[in-house]
């Protein structure tokens, strides 16, 4: 098993981080193409907590490097993910939790991050990911898939940060204009 860890902070508030995660694989992310589509399962509120919990299967494509495209076949081309998160206003954390699903008999990927504050207007974001290729005894081969999938989370991790940022950034815009039409409405009247 590898652990790929990454923290970043961000000069938002968690209220807008916790909002604009919900746009993270939209049109405004221009790092996210991978990601062909986004399906929510299932949402709820807990009456007694507040925590909202959504199911998502996350679909991406992706590229392989072909010695493991030799050795595990074309179905490297696409993945499926399952995704659970947890929004609890109360406690001011988003937690997600990630398992794949595809070749998860070879290949077990568990990934969680957290968003929470850490002071006024800043948010941090802790994202942690257990990597384990099941090959059996063959230790060199499942170092080599460890090792490679720890790099490509690594150089996702970097497109992520990117990418989210500029998600950050537009949200913020769009919230400034509709505080400003928002404003302007109550003059009217």
């Amino acid at each position: 098993m590898k652990v790929f860890s990454n923290t970043v902070t961000y000069d938002y508030s968690w209220d807008e981080v916790s909002t604009a995660n919900w746009r993270k694989y939209g049109p405004w992310n221009n790092k996210s193409t991978h990601v062909i589509a986004v399906d929510t399962l299932s949402r709820s509120v807990d009456p007694e907590t507040g925590i909202l919990r959504t199911e998502r299967l996350i679909t991406c494509k992706q590229s392989a490097p072909e010695w493991m495209k030799s050795i595990l076949g074309p179905c490297m081309e696409m993945s499926h993910v399952y995704e659970a998160s947890y929004v609890d206003p109360a406690n001011k954390t988003l937690t997600m939790v990630s398992q794949n699903i595809t070749l998860n008999n070879l290949i077990s990927v568990q990934e969680e991050v957290v968003y929470h504050p850490t002071e006024a207007n800043k948010t941090q974001f802790v994202q942690s990911a257990r990597i384990t290729a099941l090959c059996g005894g063959w230790q060199r081969i499942k170092n080599s898939i460890e090792d490679t999938l720890v790099t490509r989370f690594r150089e996702n991790a970097l497109k992520g940060r990117e990418g989210f940022e500029r998600v950050l950034e537009m949200s913020r815009i769009m919230f400034a204009e509709e505080k400003a039409r928002q404003q302007a409405a109550q003059m009217m009247h």
